[in-house]
């Protein structure tokens, strides 16, 4: 590394000579490519951005200068030119840095991010704070246009006509988010980018210049504002301009000069502007470039061979698999999802059915409130989507599909510890939601049989009813001791003089089972496993833990309204019943690999055997 090992904060940057920047820019790209290849980590939208960052941070003094990058997992350059070159490896991993911006890792990253559409009214609010203190600071808000279906944005930009010129929005558009974007916003950046009229009108006068002797390049360089002149010319005003910001672009993204300038031009302007740039996603890498979603998320793989990603069996795919084969006997059956239909397996859903499939862009609480109209017109929708941005939806859960009485099937992918991308990724709220909306049906599955019975039972089911599953694979173990005790609930090990009770659910079912053998050899340990989280069979759950010295309930989510905070308040009021002792999930979670967190967590089988044993020893 020639120019990027010499970066240790942006003032460093700034010293740089113009014509040492490309050099710069492939260093940033070769080091991110090299990072996510022996590791993981978002690959496509990171190589797009790192001209961008570096102009970025060539023109404004951050931290002075507060720079917010939507959703956070495009700022990879934006780390390697803020002091964290040495520690780039350890990007995603446990204990090293995070794959997103995260404010308890550096002063350079002013939002912890993670879930589209926080950048922008947070830039504003940062802006107006700087302008009641008199402060001339400016705070520059780095949006994706995927992001631009995000409600937030919206309801943003109707607010930034009065924010003033110290609010610079930063459109990267590249056509892509996870999966191609959809809808109106979309189209309308499709038309913006490729209006014939200016472009050709573009080329005839730099054609036209390049034939003065002499100067011709130059006033090509110079002619910027010539240009925008005549594009208000020929082009009609645009929503953006119509809500009362300053609108440059279209303009090249991956050209370092080019945002410069814009940016430069930006800061002289007596308003909030927006700079509209076209990025290459992937840019630099030809794989990338020609599969961006393919590399929008990588994992280990050969920089000369590309990513080889064969066939998996996960619960997510069983889950698309299923949603096929029961559409095909219930016409009434619909998918929707929220600009992730590779992620939550209904590509296949998406090719069979199209009329049935239903993509709402980044928009979570608009899907919620969507899946009630169909279910209203006579529909079964089922709604898949992470766990994380599932809480978005919380109102619509509540007050449009509940509250409403209607039927919609709710598909909780990536619940509990999601490894890498840490704590705004981390499905550890859902079960303590739903549990807060009367009606709720809530399931868990551990198997994928499991999985395809909830669903079935979620599909032909009554009001609002959900599954919750999650990321990766199911476990492999021995489960034929377990045998049914009531509907949703199953039982292994322990005759009717058992000393624990062990109550647990979903993927740490497995941990259960292992502590338990584990602690064969001086207690007699019964496994209960709920398959079924709501509505709660309490009654079921008393008679199975009574006569126990204790219960233990192991969780994979928060303990404020959880299961454990439920069956423990429930004991609490019946005379003989065991003391309860939950361990869950403490906090906000970092990212790291799932065993790492699994031992924060204190969820390690021997972790959970050698805490039971000491409570039986205490009493």
């Amino acid at each position: 590394m020639k120019y990027l090992e010499q970066i240790h904060s942006p003032a460093d940057l700034r010293r740089l000579d113009p014509a040492q920047l490309d050099g710069l820019a492939a260093e940033i790209r070769e080091k991110i490519l090299s990072c996510v290849s022996e590791t993981e980590g978002h690959l496509a939208s990171n190589l797009g951005m790192v001209e961008a960052t570096i102009a970025l941070h060539r023109t404004f003094d951050s931290p002075r200068d507060a720079i917010l990058f939507d959703v956070g997992h495009q700022a990879y350059a934006h780390k390697l030119l803020t002091g964290r070159y040495e520690s780039f490896d350890t990007i995603r991993q446990f204990g090293g840095i995070s794959g997103f911006t995260n404010r308890e890792e550096s002063v350079h990253d002013v939002l912890t991010a993670g879930h589209s559409g926080s950048a922008l009214p947070a830039a504003l609010g940062i802006a107006r704070a700087a302008a009641l203190e008199g402060s001339d600071r400016y705070a520059v808000a780095v949006v994706g246009d995927g992001s631009f279906t995000n409600g937030m944005v919206y309801e943003t930009l109707n607010c930034c006509a009065d924010a003033g010129p110290h609010l610079i929005v930063l459109l990267n558009d590249n056509e892509m988010s996870i999966s191609k974007n959809v809808g109106g916003m979309s189209r309308y950046f499709s038309r913006l980018r490729t209006s014939r009229r200016y472009f050709s009108f573009k080329r005839r006068l730099q054609a036209l210049l390049r034939k003065i002797p002499c100067v011709g390049k130059g006033l090509i360089m110079g002619a910027y504002h010539v240009k925008e002149f005549f594009k208000r010319l020929v082009m009609r005003t645009n929503m953006f301009e119509n809500m009362g910001l300053y609108y440059l672009g279209p303009v090249d993204g991956n050209d370092e000069r080019k945002i410069e300038l814009l940016l430069r031009e930006a800061k002289t302007k007596d308003c909030c502007t927006l700079i509209h740039m076209i990025t290459l996603k992937g840019k630099g890498y030809g794989p990338a470039e020609e599969h961006p979603s393919r590399y929008h998320f990588a994992g280990g793989f050969d920089p000369a061979k590309g990513v080889c990603t064969p066939p998996r069996r996960t619960f997510s795919s069983v889950f698309g698999s299923h949603m096929c084969a029961l559409a095909l006997d219930n016409p009434d059956l619909v998918a929707i999802t929220a600009a992730m239909d590779k992620g939550t397996g209904l590509s296949s859903f998406k090719y069979m059915f199209p009329d049935r499939f239903f993509d709402m862009g980044i928009a979570e609480e608009a899907a919620a409130t969507f899946a009630a109209g169909l279910a209203i017109g006579g529909k079964v929708p089922v709604y898949a989507v992470y766990s994380t941005f599932l809480q978005r939806a919380y109102d619509q859960l509540c007050e449009d599909i509940a509250m409403q009485n209607v039927h919609a099937v709710i598909a909780i992918d990536r619940a509990g510890i999601v490894p890498g991308d840490g704590i705004t990724h981390q499905g550890i709220f859902d079960v303590s939601l739903l549990s807060s909306i009367p009606g709720v049906t809530l399931y868990a599955p551990e198997t994928y049989e499991e999985l395809k019975d909830c669903l079935e039972r979620c599909v032909a089911g009554t009001g609002l009813c959900a599954l919750r599953y999650p990321k990766g694979a199911a476990a492999d173990y021995d489960r034929t001791s377990f045998v049914p005790a009531a509907e949703g609930i199953a039982v292994a090990g322990g005759d009717q003089n058992a000393d624990v009770a062990l109550l647990t659910y979903g993927r740490l079912t497995r941990h259960a089972v292992l502590a338990a053998e584990q602690l064969a050899s001086r207690y007699r340990v019964r496994v209960i496993k709920l398959v079924r989280l709501l509505p709660l069979d309490l009654e079921t759950i008393s008679v199975l833990c009574r006569g126990t010295a204790l219960v233990y309930i192991l969780e994979e989510g928060v303990r404020s309204g959880g299961i454990g905070e439920a069956a423990s308040a429930c004991f609490a009021c019946r005379q003989g019943m065991p003391p309860v002792h939950i361990r869950c999930v403490e906090g906000f979670l970092p990212h790291g690999d799932v065993e790492s967190l699994d031992r924060l967590c204190g969820f390690l089988p021997e972790q959970i055997a050698a805490e039971i044993q000491n409570i039986l020893q205490e009493r």
